[in-house]
């Protein structure tokens, strides 16, 4: 079909008899107007066969399909994708991402940050939208006063804590310890069975620390059993007695005046008021978690074997009883039987 140029439409010379049937300027006009529309449409028509336009719609996509299920198209260009349609009044059309979206279990990701000057665990926790436990946890930080500048934490992309896999462990054993789903701990863990293989570490999400634990790790379990400064720190030192030899420190001295109250570190019952040789009279509170603290030196014993003490309760004075040189507190704290530095546990 030959094109015609539209402005060649106005020159057109239409018969006689044509003329005489539209005999008014109206419908000639009109006539005419009838005669390029249809040139028209048959211009659009006949065009796009001939490749002169191409629907970016018709761009074909690969077979290969992605994580999620979408297919990827050749160009790589990503705005041949159909919006998705959103429910009225979902938030994200006013583009306010849904809360939720956050909140909700995920496939396990992280990022890399590394610690600068003046960074704390809870500063970082807010920085990053993230509770302490989790930072702890991934990080297998037992200390958060230890951090270094410099030092390498990984971040991860939603709240949980790492979960090695005992003996007996399943995923409705664990859902139910962490008051989670077994789905939501294989979908962000990317497990395909509902088998788990003792010593495998998983990431369970939502989960928190046990309190104790975070308390310990913070530094913040014990309180200070009296104020003063530190005389003689944990660990290995000379005799006090002679000044030579090496021997271990098992608690720390804390100097003060003969009398000064001495309270309950933490919460407990007293095992054992009484004395000794070396520690002259002394108290021992077993806590729970496996934690004993021994007071050593005292003037006076203000408690009794077998009562209940609270925190800050009044256990006994300082003196200077015992194997001591000066008045002061001697202060132990044991884990599960093993001596510890008191100074890592204390507020």
């Amino acid at each position: 079909m030959a094109f015609i140029p539209p402005e060649s439409l106005t020159r057109l010379k239409f018969p006689a008899q044509i003329q005489r049937v539209f005999c008014t300027e109206t419908w000639l006009w009109s006539f005419r107007l009838f005669v390029r529309l249809v040139l028209v449409a048959a211009v659009v028509h006949f065009l796009p066969t001939q490749g002169l336009f191409t629907a970016r719609s018709q761009e074909p996509l690969v077979e290969e399909v992605g994580v999620g299920g979408g297919a990827y198209p050749q160009s790589g260009d990503p705005g041949i994708f159909e919006e998705e349609e959103l429910p009225e009044g979902d938030p994200a059309l006013d583009g306010i991402p849904e809360p939720e979206l956050f909140s909700k279990p995920r496939v396990l990701l992280s990022e890399s940050y590394r610690v600068e000057r003046g960074d704390i665990i809870s500063n970082l926790a807010r920085k990053f939208g993230l509770n302490q436990d989790t930072l702890i946890s991934y990080n297998a930080i037992k200390n958060t006063r230890l951090l270094q500048i410099g030092q390498i934490l990984k971040i991860p992309n939603q709240d949980g804590i790492l979960h090695t896999v005992s003996r007996g462990d399943t995923l409705n054993s664990l859902a139910e310890t962490y008051k989670t789903s077994p789905e939501d701990i294989k979908m962000v863990n990317e497990l395909f069975s509902d088998g788990i293989r003792e010593g495998t570490t998983l990431f369970i999400p939502g989960a928190r620390l046990d309190w104790v634990n975070l308390q310990e790790i913070n530094g913040d379990l014990f309180i200070w059993p009296i104020t003063g400064r530190i005389t003689s720190p944990y660990g290995y030192r000379a005799d006090p007695f002679t000044g030579v030899g090496r021997q271990f420190h098992s608690g720390i001295d804390i100097g003060a005046i003969s009398g000064t109250p001495i309270r309950s570190a933490m919460s407990g019952r007293v095992i054992v008021a009484g004395w000794s040789d070396v520690y002259g009279n002394y108290v021992v509170v077993n806590h729970h978690s496996g934690y004993r603290t021994l007071y050593a030196h005292m003037s006076i014993i203000r408690v009794k074997t077998g009562e209940y003490v609270a925190t800050g309760q009044r256990l006994g004075d300082v003196g200077s009883t015992g194997r001591s040189t000066a008045p002061h507190l001697h202060f132990t704290v044991y884990k599960n039987g093993v001596t510890v530095n008191p100074r890592t546990l204390m507020k």
